[in-house]
């Protein structure tokens, strides 16, 4: 007997074959949806107890702003500190829980925040915020740092575009275009483009500076630009923008997406961490191994910065408006592949801390750490690739994988919040601080809440979904 594709002519059996790929999509988009019921209250859930171990427990109603340190059962202990990264942070994650649940309560966390911030960290001589601050033993606040940085900056422009969003006070948003400006007049470089991160208290460069007799925060890196720095600008000016369309605001939005993008990001799919005032990347990789390995956190690379610059890439080109970006969409697939063929944990799931390229085929696992910041961006980035790849169905199965592994080794089931490591990593994380200046809730509250909105179709950055092969 004759096969079925020899009787049939050629144009019947493209047809033929044709529905068979749609009967297929279709089995698929109905598994997807299926199992999208079954894990959205998951993360629903997820996202609830989450926030109800961070608030109102980290409110301080003594100094104001938030409380910085908790153990791993989630009683206060430590030094406390305010850094600006953090208190942001939380006034960030308010604001994006207010709207995100429409509740009033929320918003007063952030006004809480908003008012220590513009009461306690900005500078009133040299402008901008400081960087840290300690609770001395009279319950004033004494400065800690001496020095400014526009990471530290960006997250509060971050915080204060957020809350806008949800206050409509202008107040907040004049603080915003100020930190934005400050930032123009101290940080950027105009020769090069780009920011510097580290300056002194007053905003002057540090670059003929020669020894550190300051205590200046970071000093080796002070004639550098980075990934870190640069990406979060990226991510404050795209909310900034979103609620102030400014033409000088828009001019550096786009530059600094190039320079992200196209300079920091190598064409193999990975961020350099450090480079020089030129963007000529900073390498370690002749180094002797000891000063390699003992400066890992300067040459690396970094998944968690990869998966999480994806989104925020492709985030920054939609409040652009940029049509037909498909250059920042290739890039920000790239950069998630790179970090699943090189650093994912193929059998329990997880992306790996960092890694680093001896040779030119092979990335070797440096550090083997599964930290929970990383864990929460690459959830988010697997299921914005999965919507926006569909046919691509692997995406979604790590997700799902990615999902699972945060489950049963990031979350803490007996005390509530996640573990700084995954357990199948560091078992003994359990006892390890729940909270510090380090670590707080925003990148996984942010990622709980994005995968929650694209599971129920309403993620703007995947209304277009589908349309990538």
């Amino acid at each position: 007997m004759k096969s079925v594709s020899i009787l049939l002519s050629p144009l019947k059996y493209i047809v033929l074959s044709f529905f068979i790929f749609l009967s297929s999509c279709k089995q698929k988009k109905e598994e997807h949806i299926s199992t999208s019921k079954e894990i959205l209250p998951q993360i629903e859930n997820a996202l609830h107890e989450l926030v109800l171990v961070w608030y109102p427990k980290t409110i301080d109603t003594v100094h104001g702003g938030f409380w910085s340190d908790f153990d791993y059962q989630w009683k206060k202990e430590g030094k406390q500190n305010k850094m600006l990264v953090s208190q942001a942070r939380h006034i960030w994650t308010a604001s994006a829980l207010a709207m995100y649940y429409k509740d009033d309560a929320y918003q007063a966390i952030a006004a809480h925040g908003y008012h220590f911030l513009r009461d306690h960290m900005w500078d009133d001589d040299h402008g901008g915020f400081y960087t840290l601050k300690a609770i001395d033993e009279d319950g004033s606040l004494k400065l800690l740092s001496t020095s400014k940085s526009a990471y530290g900056n960006s997250f509060a422009i971050y915080s204060l575009a957020t809350y806008y969003k949800v206050s409509k006070d202008t107040m907040v948003l004049n603080l915003a275009k100020k930190t934005f400006q400050w930032l123009e007049d101290h940080a950027y470089d105009p020769e090069y483009k780009g920011y510097f991160d580290v300056m002194k208290q007053d905003g002057s460069w540090l670059l003929n500076v020669s020894e550190n007799n300051n205590n200046y925060d970071n000093f080796i890196r002070k004639d550098w630009k980075d990934q870190n720095s640069s990406i979060h600008l990226l991510e404050c000016f795209t909310a900034l923008y979103d609620i102030w369309p400014n033409a000088l605001l828009k001019k550096r939005l786009e530059e600094l997406l190039v320079l992200v993008r196209d300079v920091i990001t190598t064409e193999r799919g990975y961020l350099s961490l450090h480079l020089q005032r030129d963007w000529t990347p900073v390498s370690l990789k002749d180094s002797s191994e000891t000063y390699r390995k003992r400066n890992f956190w300067l040459d690396h690379v970094s998944f968690g910065h990869d998966v999480e610059t994806a989104f925020l890439m492709l985030e920054a080109s939609h409040v652009l408006k940029s049509k037909n970006d498909t250059l920042s969409l290739r890039k920000a697939k790239i950069m998630v592949d790179h970090a699943l063929n090189q650093g994912w944990d193929t059998e329990k799931g997880g992306f790996y801390d960092g890694g680093y390229y001896y040779d030119s085929n092979k990335c070797t696992i440096e550090n083997t750490a599964k930290v929970w910041w990383t864990q929460a961006e690459g959830l988010n980035s697997l299921l914005l690739m999965s919507e926006l790849y569909p046919h691509e169905t692997r995406y979604y199965a790590l997700f799902k994988k990615q999902w699972d592994y945060i489950n049963t080794y990031m979350v803490d089931r007996q005390y509530g919040g996640w573990h700084h490591e995954g357990l199948d990593t560091d078992p003994e994380a359990k006892k390890d601080a729940k909270a510090n200046i380090w670590k707080v809730n925003y990148h996984n509250i942010r990622s709980l809440i994005n995968v929650a909105q694209m599971l129920k179709g309403e993620s703007a950055l995947t209304k277009t979904k589908g349309q990538h092969q």
